[in-house]
């Protein structure tokens, strides 16, 4: 196949440049959907000393054992009575409820959720917050059905959204966010029911608890499959996403959980591909690098707990707001950026090495199409620490190998400054590797210097490097690739650049 595609190369070269471009952004593009890690769906459990008064030494860590049917009916029937003694049998219920068995047999009880919610909906609102905890446990169960037989209380938790008291919003919304991950019938019956209008309301709340609650709803609703149909385009005509970018920049003023939480909900609104635009126009860009900018100053000082958190979401939403073809013009040159990039990469390595694979994606991105980029990495001097990750992780070379590829791709003033840079004499390590993806990726950057910059073909040679490419010259995917490049530093210097350079392009495209 490569031999048949080098020989039928015509004049000028111009296509197979293109046709190399082409390949690397369709690899790229690969690579970004295949880094999409998949999206974690959790439920949140708000539970203080639930097992206190039933004898449990810790409420929080003991699990009750299950129920006999008599004992659960016992137990409703405590509920249902009037007496002084409900509020004793609401919180035996709750602790009860914490057991699965126990909350299958609950919900199958008639008239078990009637009751709840008529408790619920009361106005002694010390039995409002037990049944409300009730209800919490409840939603907290892996059982579809038990989400289901809650369905008839989704309307109450809306209406108590706008309530007075922090901590009973906190459940509502906790517990809405919980019913919205396990159950569709859950969130088809919430959106008519006006959830995405009532979370922008209270989205103006001045409560950190209640914003971080509301963000955990939010980005449960936004990872559903029908999301990108059915519910952002509902978030898109609501004041959301302005807010969402304001409490996000704020994350470092404010508390950072909600700033987290937002921040993963803009994620997954990116990663939907349906509303990026709308995002841009909201000036979503220089926002968050701005506030990238920002975090890089906070974290080598007293960076808060849990920084990375936000840091990593951030640098997801930048990286895939670069990659996406929206119509808008996308313009970021300010060579801060990369200095923060770096800053990142050397704080938090160590302790959280997934920033580096987060980092590359958006550097990728960064020089990937116009040459600013490119330019100030080399001219701030950050090669090195680049090249210094490049056998961090298998991933991490291909990464690094890419941005590399990018930047020789810009032309020979750019391959010279390599070549300057120790870049030869790490790539042969490289080549010997057995990672047929990290080779090729190898192979591409030594085919754009040695086309822009002969004297690195030269170089190579000198270094031994022909001997590391023969090591591969049976390896299928990449035989063609390897017998071009030998093709080329074969040639006399000077030539190398010219004579088999239709075949060669032919071969890397």
């Amino acid at each position: 196949m490569w031999g048949g595609r080098r020989r039928g190369a015509g004049p000028g070269g111009g296509g197979g440049a293109e046709a190399l471009r082409a390949r690397r952004r369709e690899r790229e593009a690969a690579l970004r959907k295949a880094r999409r890690q998949e999206q974690l769906v959790s439920k949140r459990l708000l539970r203080e000393d639930t097992g206190a008064e039933e004898g449990g030494q810790d409420g929080a860590e003991s699990v009750p054992d299950p129920l006999s049917e008599d004992e659960v009916l016992q137990l409703l029937r405590g509920v249902q009575r009037g007496s002084e003694d409900r509020k004793r049998s609401l919180s035996r219920l709750r602790w009860a409820l914490q057991n699965k068995e126990t909350q299958q047999k609950f919900v199958r009880l008639d008239g078990s959720i009637r009751t709840l919610i008529g408790i619920f909906t009361s106005s002694l609102a010390d039995m409002q917050m037990e049944a409300a905890r009730c209800l919490h446990e409840l939603s907290h169960s892996s059982d579809p059905a038990v989400a289901e037989a809650c369905l008839p209380v989704t309307s109450y938790l809306l209406t108590y959204l706008s309530g007075h008291s922090v901590e009973f919003t906190e459940l509502c919304l906790y517990t809405l966010g919980n019913l919205v991950v396990e159950s569709e019938a859950v969130r088809k019956q919430l959106l008519p029911q006006g959830i995405i209008p009532v979370l922008a309301s209270c989205i103006q709340s001045p409560h950190e608890a209640v914003l971080e609650g509301l963000g955990y709803v939010l980005s449960q609703l936004l990872q559903a499959k029908e999301a990108p149909a059915e519910i952002i385009p509902l978030v898109l005509d609501s004041v959301l996403p302005q807010h969402m970018l304001r409490l996000i920049c704020s994350g470092l003023k404010a508390g950072t959980g909600a700033a987290v939480e937002f921040a993963w909900c803009l994620h997954y609104i990116v990663c939907s591909h349906t509303a990026n635009a709308a995002l841009l126009s909201l000036g979503a860009l220089p926002a968050l690098t701005s506030l990238l900018l920002d975090l890089a100053s906070e974290i080598p000082q007293d960076a808060p707990e849990g920084l990375e958190l936000l840091v990593c979401p951030v640098l997801r939403c930048l990286s895939n707001l670069l990659a996406e073809e929206t119509g808008y013009e996308v313009q970021i040159q300010d060579e801060r950026l990369l200095i923060a990039l770096f800053l990142i990469l050397q704080c938090l390595l160590q302790q959280h090495p997934f920033i580096v694979q987060e980092c590359l994606w958006l550097l990728n991105n960064l020089t990937a199409d116009k040459p600013f980029f490119c330019s100030a990495l080399l001219s701030l001097d950050l090669l090195p620490a680049l090249l210094q990750l490049l056998p961090w992780s298998q991933m991490a070379s291909v990464l690094v190998l890419t941005v590399l590829c990018n930047i020789a791709e810009k032309g020979p003033a750019f391959c010279q400054q390599l070549h300057q840079q120790p870049a030869l004499p790490l790539l042969l390590p490289t080549l010997a590797l057995p990672d047929p993806e990290v080779v090729g990726q190898c192979l591409e950057l030594l085919h754009l210097l040695f086309l822009h910059w002969p004297e690195a073909a030269a170089d190579f040679v000198r270094q031994g490097g022909h001997r590391a490419l023969q090591q591969h010259q049976s390896t299928p995917e990449l035989q063609e690739r390897v017998r071009a490049l030998l093709d080329m530093v074969g040639q006399p210097l000077g030539a190398a650049a010219f004579s088999p350079c239709h075949a060669t392009l032919s071969a890397f495209s």
